[in-house]
């Protein structure tokens, strides 16, 4: 439980100590009544009890002035930084809005304290801080740049307060953080002396006994490794006095950190690693000459100090590092050699001016004053574009303008569990089904972002985390190619349409040919591909698919597969295949009192001895108007005289039409489509199968219905006995809120 903020008598002491230091360094950068205005708002909240400890029992407005004396000495930051790092306890414990610091301190601490506000929404997601993902998230949430080096500068100062005796999870998710996250974001800035302080203290909680191992190690190897930097050192300044060169040297141990990884790699104990420490000689330049020593100069005097160390000591030409000719990216330019010093040890020796070690130790904060190096591409070439622009606009003024666009060609998403993964602007949850899994993918309806459920196409935006929704009976459909923006959803789309249509064909083919069985009529595949081109498919499986999809029926190919077959027949006796047109009746062979058969087929459920069937393609229903048509294996199919196949049956086979009516009373039941187009609303589903299921003898088989830009388009499969009913469901059904148009088909 947290526990209400108050100083002891040394936290008091040391917060007025670093407090006067601030002021100082701060100097004319602080605004005349900034130092008021915050020590009257942090003195009213302590006194109301309002400010906490933190998690680990540290008292917030010492580490704030902790980490604030670091960005200001370690990396330079100015006024803004330090004010939102002061203020940053009240706006994340609710006593004070970022709205209010803008109006009070200005909108540049503002912007800082909103980029430090977005950042901790991200922890909130349980992120998998160990991959370059997230820490390419963090840079694009922090906005503003100085938020970036706030938090490297609040991790050091917390990994050097917490205390063994802390909850050791604790102690592992704040070193591994360090270690995986903020050591490389100083790295990538070039803040070498915080990024291996960061290193070594997370080593201490990660690796205990490795660590102290190393560091006892240290000291008792502490005075002979002095006294032998000063044997090798002692006859390189007698060298390079004479050559006229104004220098100061240094011996620097490694870090345990950069020790215990040489041990891991070479596996080895602590005493087989010899270059333990490196010599440092920093050719010195005052800040007058340094605006007219031109960089080759500079270059010209390291290779001089690097020629008269390597005459005195053999070099290692497979170790030499020539970061002068080309600098790395975050700006860093040294000379390194490793030579054979006395008792025959390596040593590492840098060579580099006062300009070029203050950006090693310094980073990116040494820019402001010296001319930065062109860098490679993506984030490193990003952070030499920051140099950069820090010269131009005179130091850290620049920042008040910045704003971080690295990634805003890119999207950067959430599991639920915390993995995060990279995804192209624009790219929806469909792509992000597709990325996870492709069963995923192909069973997608929706998802799930920030706890709010939105459709498969909704684009993704950086921080979201994502939770795919997913239906069993759910598959890919031909416009899915049209929602993804990814290559990779797009080709797995491609495959599972492909893979459903190959199924799809296979299963209708198996039905076409069960059906064919069924009529003992044999299946040959010449006459097949006939039918399938005289009934206007180019491809075979466009075919089978309107099968499968129930839009072509087996019946109608059936019959059209023995007609190509058998030729057309009609029903007389001769069995001679003639054209209509050329029938004329020959009234010569009646006589006068010849009456013209006027037979009609009197349909009825009890009728007996006659094979009759109902036509799919119109779906008489007692009360229709119909006519009979003499099939060639002598049945009958009932079609309504209004069906859409009246007319070309009438013209090319008049001969086997025959008149047809209704007898008795409508008692069967027969199945008809319904054509629904409306408005789409909520509940209108429901309002139209209502209607239906109030009326005993209307039975519904089937609802169909497709929403788009809304509107609803549908069809209703429906079971009733004759026309009269028919009649009055589609009035009641055209008289539902929002239905525009009901027909049936």
């Amino acid at each position: 439980m947290e526990d209400t903020f108050s100083f002891t008598p040394e936290e008091r002491e040391e917060a007025i100590a670093l407090y006067s230091r601030l002021r100082e360094e701060l100097g004319a950068s602080l605004l005349p009544d900034d130092v008021e205005k915050v020590r009257a708002q942090l003195t009213s909240l302590m006194e109301r009890q309002m400010i906490h400890r933190d998690v680990f029992g540290l008292s917030p407005i010492l580490t704030a002035l902790q980490t604030a004396n670091i960005i200001v000495e370690e990396i330079g930051l100015k006024r803004d930084a330090v004010l939102a790092v002061l203020l940053r306890a009240a706006v994340e414990q609710g006593h004070l809005s970022i709205e209010e610091v803008g109006g009070r301190y200005g909108e540049a601490v503002a912007r800082i304290l909103h980029g430090l506000d977005r950042i901790q929404q991200l922890y909130k997601k349980n992120p998998v801080v160990e991959s370059e993902n997230f820490r390419n998230l963090l840079l694009s949430f922090a906005e503003d740049m100085r938020v970036i080096l706030i938090m490297i500068a609040d991790r050091v100062n917390l990994m050097r307060h917490i205390r063994d005796t802390l909850n050791p999870e604790a102690k592992q998710e704040v070193s591994q953080e360090a270690a995986y996250l903020y050591a490389p974001l100083a790295h990538k800035l070039g803040l070498y002396k915080l990024k291996s302080e960061l290193e070594d203290l997370s080593l201490k909680y990660l690796e205990h006994d490795a660590y102290y191992m190393i560091r006892e190690k240290l000291s008792a190897t502490k005075a002979s490794r002095d006294a032998y930097i000063e044997r090798f050192i002692k006859p390189i300044e007698e060298k390079l006095h004479a050559a006229g060169l104004k220098f100061h040297m240094k011996g620097r141990t490694k870090s345990i950190h950069s020790i215990w990884q040489k041990m891991k790699k070479q596996k080895c104990g602590f005493e087989g690693i010899y270059d333990l420490f490196a010599i440092r000689v920093i050719i010195e330049c005052d800040e007058a000459a340094t605006e007219k020593l031109t960089h080759t100069r500079e270059v010209m005097q390291c290779w001089q100090a690097y020629s008269i160390v390597t005459d005195m000591y053999q070099p290692n030409p497979k170790r030499l590092r020539d970061w002068l000719s080309v600098p790395k990216s975050n700006g860093y330019e040294s000379l390194h050699i490793t030579v054979l010093g006395p008792e025959q040890k390596w040593v590492e020796v840098q060579i580099r001016t006062e300009r070029m070690d203050e950006i090693a130790e310094r980073g990116v904060a040494a820019h402001w004053r010296y001319k930065g190096v062109k860098g490679e591409t993506g984030l490193d070439e990003w952070l030499t574009g920051i140099r950069s622009m820090l010269e131009n606009a005179n130091g850290m003024e620049a920042m008040d303008q910045f704003k971080m666009d690295l990634y805003e060609d890119e999207v950067f998403v959430f599991t639920p569990r915390g993995d995060l993964y990279k995804f192209p602007a624009g790219a929806t949850v469909l792509d992000f089904a597709y990325h996870i899994h492709s069963k995923l993918g192909n069973q997608c309806t929706g998802g799930r972002i920030n706890g709010r459920i939105v459709p498969f196409r909704q684009q993704l935006q950086s921080g979201d985390q994502v939770e795919i929704l997913t239906a069993a009976n759910q598959k890919p459909r031909q416009e899915w190619l049209n929602i993804a923006k990814t290559s990779r959803a797009k080709s797995k789309i491609r495959l599972a349409l492909k893979e459903t249509q190959a199924k799809e064909g296979l299963f209708a083919k198996e039905m076409l040919e069960r059906k064919f069985k069924n009529h003992k009529i044999e299946l040959e595949e010449s006459i097949m591909a006939q039918v399938i081109k005289k009934m206007g498919y180019r491809v075979v499986t466009d075919f089978y698919k309107q099968i499968a999809d129930g839009v072509l029926d087996v019946n109608d190919v059936m019959e059209k597969y023995v007609e190509i077959r058998e030729g057309e027949k009609t029903i007389t006796g001769d069995n001679v295949a003639r054209s209509a047109e050329e029938f004329v009746l020959d009234d010569s062979k009646m006589g006068p009192n010849a009456v013209v058969n006027d037979d009609v087929l009197v349909i009825d459920r009890n009728l007996k001895g006659l094979d009759y069937r109902l036509a799919r393609c119109c779906s008489p229903i007692y009360g229709d108007s119909v006519f009979g048509f003499v099939t060639i294996n002598g049945g009958i199919k009932i079609h309504r005289t209004d069906c859409p196949n009246a007319a070309e049956l009438r013209r090319r086979y008049g001969y086997r039409i025959v008149k047809a009516r209704w007898s008795g009373k409508g008692s069967s039941q027969y199945s008809i489509t319904l054509r629904v187009v409306g408005t789409d609303d909520i509940g209108i589903v429901n309002n139209l199968t209502s209607i239906i299921s109030r009326d005993e003898k209307l039975v519904l088989r089937s609802i169909n219905i497709d929403s788009h830009d809304g509107l609803f388009s549908g069809n209703l499969v429906v079971m009733l006995d004759a026309t009269s009913r028919l009649e009055a469901l589609i009035k009641k059904l055209r008289g539902v809120r929002g239905v525009k148009n009901v027909e049936r088909i």
